[in-house]
């Protein structure tokens, strides 16, 4: 399996927080390119004189616009991507972009002045696709503090930062088509000179690096920028791009998806 060299590496702290358009300080982006000490990338909407919070919307936008560039990028974004096996068998789901506009019909969480709790909460009830929260993909086993896509409203939850943000990857898929692998939906091996978005995890590598001025959120988008860099220099994510897993386990994992640096 070769291993891309990517020109820019991108960690997003994710966070389902409100509307689409809704600003907010838990999402954060830092990137660096080459081998660069990662940086903040601050929204478009900020000025010399206004420094504005990013939005789910513009994150999306600001992922399309680097696809569009004439770089490769790889991306770590902390929310799940997809949900466990029984999921798709209990909705005779068979393949990850038809789960993406199942999905989406269920849950538009990227309409606008749509917040996550708003779905959940409907006067007709919850919508007819959901899990238990005890549930988990085989990627979360493999860790010992991920949580279930379904377990909301707990510290660490990544329930509602799923819900909010699978629509824009949806989104993004469909604007850039073939220039962004989606991994492992794509295939587990990645083309050379192709853009990459994965799932990804910072409680992995944030204590790796020190925290400095940086608050959580942005020491978590911080950390997967550096690992992601510091991993593609060492020419390792490789290794990555291939756990060590049975047939059996990768035909899940093919449509729960996998955490990137999970091993």
């Amino acid at each position: 399996m070769n291993t891309p060299k990517f020109d820019l590496h991108i960690g997003i702290d994710y966070s389902g927080r409100e509307t689409p358009t809704s600003r907010t300080p838990a999402l954060q982006i830092y990137a660096a390119f080459d081998t660069e000490e990662p940086r903040r990338i601050l929204t478009p909407a900020s000025t010399e004189k206004t420094y504005k919070n990013w939005c789910r919307k513009e994150i999306a936008e600001w992922l399309i616009e680097q696809a569009k560039k004439n770089i490769t990028f790889i991306a770590g974004i902390d929310h799940g991507f997809s949900f466990p096996l029984d999921y798709f068998e209990r909705y005779r789901i068979t393949s990850w972009p038809e789960f993406l506009d199942d999905f989406c019909e269920h849950w538009p969480t990227d309409s606008e002045h749509t917040y996550v709790d708003f779905i959940r909460d409907r006067e007709e009830g919850p919508p007819g696709r959901t899990g238990k929260p005890a549930d988990l993909r085989l990627t979360e086993k493999w860790t010992s503090s991920a949580k279930s896509v379904f377990k909301f409203d707990v510290q660490g939850s990544v329930a509602k930062s799923t819900h909010a943000g699978i629509p824009w990857l949806r989104r993004i898929r469909s604007e850039v088509g073939s220039k962004v692998h989606f991994w492992p939906f794509d295939g587990w091996e990645v083309p050379e000179g192709k853009s990459v978005i994965a799932e990804a995890y910072p409680a992995i590598f944030k204590n790796r690096y020190p925290r400095g001025e940086r608050n959580p959120d942005q020491q978590d988008a911080y950390a997967l920028a550096q690992w992601l860099t510091e991993s593609d220099d060492q020419d390792i994510l490789n290794r990555y791009f291939d756990p060590p897993l049975t047939d059996e386990e990768r035909r899940a994992a093919d449509l729960e998806g996998w955490i990137l640096g999970i091993m």
